[in-house]
């Protein structure tokens, strides 16, 4: 019967560390001892110092039984030494150098101090302890403790003053790691946090972004609403204005030729105003403006709106004509379509003109009657049944980045209505920049 187990991960650079304070004693222990008693006719142990350094052998191994079953415990992490991580490594020291003193090559075991200080004393004893280790290492490496003759002595300072210098230097080594890894630690920390805020603006934005977009949809809805009021006031109503105008002049008249003609008139009229209906619904231009610039149009339109009202009515063009885009020159034929009928329906004017002047950046396009005027901070225009009138017409400019002026005075002055608008080049017109009319 086999069982399955979970494949463990890597292991850790701690949990080597953990492994290493537990079994590495040991081992370094029965390895200085087998060399220790091997050459202990070497180095010159008498049988006394035999018995005792067996018996320290001996007191070492549950020491280090001990320390084991405390490491298994509670895993050891530098900086934060404990009462009995002191204690055992005064007692185990003490052990390795009385041990070095009665045979040299002890000392194997001995070096374990350089691997643990940080672990196992505060900070402010770790060199201390790092120099009571290096004191039995240059003890064994200078040929044993006490040093004999005054050369020996020469070679132990050396030795202690090269150990210590690179144990500290080491050490000192160490500890900027372990802070350099505790400041990226930090930092991952804080990237984490800072990414977690990152995502829940994110998901902010994106509700945001969600809202804006409703809002954005509203807007269109509205703006489309206004646009086919604002198209449907300026051609269905004021196609049916016409239409009602010719029908009632039939209704007055005895005279069959101009009854038919007028007849003819409206049926042009209602014609025209049905196919401006159906473009409008299409969001397309003016018809007026498939087949011709905006002069030709509002020279056209003039034309018929002086035939159609009586009303005598001139167009003229100032400046270098350009070509325009579509958006400009609707809008332009459309504020000149609302205030010819504006005149038409409310100035009792003898004369009607209507000028398209183009002015480098900008074109204007004014609408000059000699009627009855008005009061333009009295009489508001309305957004109701009678339709947009001055409002639309502005409306229309500001959606172009325009402006649109009226003069007038009550009484006979006349009225006056002033369109400015940026002259944006058709975009065909781009690739000919010297293109002129």
């Amino acid at each position: 019967m086999t069982t399955d187990r979970a494949p463990r991960g890597p292991v850790s650079v701690e949990e080597r560390w953990e492994q290493f304070f537990r079994w590495g004693p040991y081992a370094l222990l029965a390895l200085a001892t087998v060399i220790s008693a091997v050459t202990a006719d070497y180095v010159g142990m008498s049988r006394t110092e035999l018995y005792a350094a067996g018996a320290l052998v001996v007191a070492a191994v549950p020491l280090q039984m001990w320390w084991g079953r405390m490491v298994r415990a509670r895993p050891l992490r530098a900086s934060e030494s404990s009462a009995v991580g002191q204690v055992y490594y005064v007692v185990r020291t003490a052990f390795t150098f009385v041990l070095t003193w009665l045979n040299p090559l002890f000392s194997i075991y001995a070096v374990i101090g350089y691997f643990d200080t940080d672990f196992l004393l505060p900070k402010r004893a770790v060199r201390a302890g790092l120099l009571v280790t290096s004191v039995t290492m240059a003890g064994a490496q200078s040929g044993g403790l006490p040093p004999d003759g005054t050369l020996q002595w020469i070679l132990f300072c050396g030795l202690l003053l090269l150990n210590g210098s690179l144990t500290l230097g080491f050490a000192h080594l160490g500890r900027r790691e372990v802070e350099i890894a505790a400041e990226r630690a930090a930092t991952i920390v804080e990237l984490e946090e800072t990414n977690a805020r990152l995502e829940q603006a994110m998901e902010e934005n994106a509700g945001l972004h969600a809202q804006l977009l409703v809002q954005a949809r509203e807007a269109g809805v509205a703006d489309e609403r206004r646009r086919l009021a604002a198209e449907i006031h300026d051609t269905i109503a004021q196609g049916l204005t016409g239409i009602i105008a010719q029908l009632q002049v039939v209704t007055a008249t005895p005279d069959p030729e101009l009854a038919r003609e007028h007849l003819t008139r409206a049926a042009a009229l209602a014609r025209h105003s049905l196919g401006e209906a159906r473009r409008s619904v299409r969001n397309l231009g003016p018809a007026a403006l498939d087949h011709n610039t905006l002069a030709e149009a509002l020279k056209k339109t003039v034309a018929e709106w002086s035939e159609r009202t009586g009303v005598r009515a001139g167009f003229t063009v100032t400046g270098t004509e350009e070509p325009l885009h579509d958006e400009v020159a609707a809008t332009l034929l459309r504020i000149a379509q609302e205030a010819l009928a504006n005149t038409a329906r409310h100035a009792a004017a003898g004369r009607a003109g209507v000028t398209l002047s183009y002015m480098g950046h900008e074109i204007t396009l004014d609408v000059r009657d000699d009627g009855c005027g008005f009061d333009p901070l009295v009489l508001r225009p309305r957004s109701g049944a009678n339709g947009f009138g001055l409002d639309g017409m502005r409306a229309r400019a500001e959606r172009i980045a325009g402006t649109v002026t009226v003069e007038s005075e009550v009484g006979g002055g006349g009225t006056a209505v002033s369109a400015r608008v940026p002259l944006v080049r058709h975009a065909r017109a781009d690739h000919h920049p010297d293109r002129r009319r």
